[in-house]
């Protein structure tokens, strides 16, 4: 079964289209992905194949984010026109449609426009539809019905109507619509000009004018999951905010998920809190792309690779990683070995280092007596809790980490007998 245009289905239409018959192949296709399949391919639980390559002579659409204007509406659509071409304007509110109508119809006398929408009568809009491709209309204002399936290479100006009410993956689609032959596209993103935009519609805006190459539509994407999050992969809600949880625990979290569906016994492995003051992720100029700040992150989840190894290729592809990428290895290593130790929680709080063991962790007994009876300002209570004061935060990453590693038998030098950790 293949499924093309897949951000245009449910999943419950896809879950429909399945049952339609039981142990079929499926071959889902779009120009961007949902999140949520994104994630899935991302996570392994779906095969991702990238087609980048442009048809032959395409340009890139010049793609702009302006505030709606009178003259920057009449000035783009008349050097259209002037050039031979035909113009989109994407208007999508069919209740008062006809109200932009006579606005466009005073703003440039003369401009044969046509009016497109999902309330016509069919044959009405077959026949309006003629006429545009026919080339006897100049503009077509239409709502988000163009956003699919229409191929008109004499169209290379597009105008959206507030384009912070669309989607990011909606928005690409609609770029899409222009720039089909071998002239240059125009893309012209109008947001009203007296409104402050939220904080998401910014970020799609800034995102869908900052990707304009030609097959970008992963980055997009990319850039879409992280902006809204993956959603329930299993359920019906189509987004939802990693943020809340963490990229590295709701990776964790969807392994467990797909080993138990799988039959498989996950690895009991109980989870570490970690509060340290210490800024650990990958900067935006550091690694631009999202698709490969995601791959880093997931990398760092799996705890796979020696951090040493992983340091050497971010510094080979990317040049030197700043303190938050450092920061972030080594908080993963902590984390590691805190979770292999039976570490509960870690927390840093007023120079004074926290860790709480649980009943069954193993660790070095006679290593913790020889640490708590030499180091000054070391403590450690019958419930567990070990205690360490004098430990600035700039230093309490690594403290904690070299810690660890003298709780499980490593040998460690200079840190349980002097007072100044190097």
């Amino acid at each position: 079964m293949i499924i093309d245009e897949e951000q245009r289905f449910g999943v419950a239409q896809k879950e429909r289209l399945r049952e339609l018959k039981r142990n079929v192949h499926v071959l889902a296709m779009s120009a961007t992905p949902v999140p949520r399949t994104l994630q899935l391919s991302l996570a392994g639980v779906r095969d991702l194949s990238l087609i980048e390559s442009p048809p032959r002579d395409r340009m890139a659409v010049e793609t702009r984010v302006l505030p709606f204007s009178g003259d920057l509406v009449r000035e783009a659509i008349e050097f259209e026109v002037e050039r031979g071409g035909q113009v989109f304007y994407v208007y999508n509110r069919v209740e008062d449609i006809e109200g932009m109508l006579r606005y466009l119809r005073d703003l440039v006398p003369g401009l044969r426009i046509t009016v497109g929408h999902g309330q016509m009568d069919e044959a009405e809009l077959s026949r309006r539809m003629r006429a545009f491709t026919s080339g006897e209309v100049d503009l077509l204002l239409a709502t988000t019905i163009i956003e699919n399936g229409i191929d008109i290479p004499n169209v290379n100006t597009m105008l959206v109507h507030r384009a912070d009410r669309f989607g990011l993956a909606q928005l690409y689609q609609l770029r899409g619509r222009v720039g089909r032959s071998d002239q240059l596209g125009y893309c012209y993103l109008l947001a009203p000009p007296d409104t402050v935009l939220s904080e998401e519609a910014r970020k799609r805006l800034v995102a869908i004018r900052e990707f304009t190459e030609l097959g970008a539509g992963f980055r997009i994407a990319a850039r879409d999951l992280e902006i809204r999050g993956a959603g329930n992969l299993l359920g019906a809600e189509q987004s939802g905010h990693i943020a809340e949880v963490g990229i590295e625990t709701y990776m964790k979290m969807l392994e467990q998920t797909i080993a138990e569906l799988r039959g498989e016994a996950p690895a009991e492995t109980p989870s570490a809190s970690i509060s340290l003051p210490a800024t650990m992720s990958i900067p935006e100029d550091y690694i631009g792309e999202i698709s490969l700040r995601l791959e880093i992150y997931r990398r760092l989840a799996d705890a796979d690779e020696e951090p040493d190894t992983l340091l050497a290729e971010l510094r080979d592809r990317f040049g030197p990683p700043p303190e938050a990428v450092h920061a972030l290895v080594r908080g993963a290593e902590l984390k590691r070995v805190a979770e292999s130790l039976g570490v509960q929680s870690i927390v840093h709080r007023k120079e004074r280092l926290t860790i709480r063991l649980r009943r069954a962790a193993k660790v070095d007994v006679d290593g913790l007596i020889r640490f708590v009876s030499e180091r000054e300002g070391a403590g450690f209570t019958p419930d567990g809790v070990l205690t360490l004061a004098g430990i600035p935060g700039p230093q309490a990453l690594e403290v904690t980490l070299q810690l660890l590693q003298l709780l499980s038998g490593e040998p460690l030098t200079g840190l349980a007998a002097s007072e100044t950790v190097h």
